[in-house]
């Protein structure tokens, strides 16, 4: 067996400053956004990137799904309550 033989597949490395880069832009609202679709689903990011992208990406789905259901709980238990928007000072 040859075990000095060459990975064709083989991808460098992502650099330490290529990371802060790249959470400096996801922290970017709306374009970090656009920049993780971008990274998710280009064939040219390399992999440990991409899984990132796709990684963050699921994150945010699940927290908008649970954002939307405790919000929903919550005007569902307030408007069961039996109070009035003007009873907690909303007009």
């Amino acid at each position: 067996m040859n075990y000095n033989a060459p990975q064709s597949n083989y991808q460098p490395p992502v650099s330490v400053g290529d990371w802060i880069i790249t959470l400096i832009v996801t922290s970017i609202p709306f374009i970090g956004f656009i920049m993780l679709i971008i990274w998710a689903v280009d064939k040219n990011t390399p992999e440990s990137k991409a899984n990132y992208a796709k990684a963050a990406l699921i994150v945010y789905a699940i927290a908008v799904v649970l954002t939307f259901l405790f919000i929903s709980l919550v005007g569902l238990s307030f408007f069961s309550s039996g109070h009035r928007a003007s009873d907690f000072g909303f007009s």
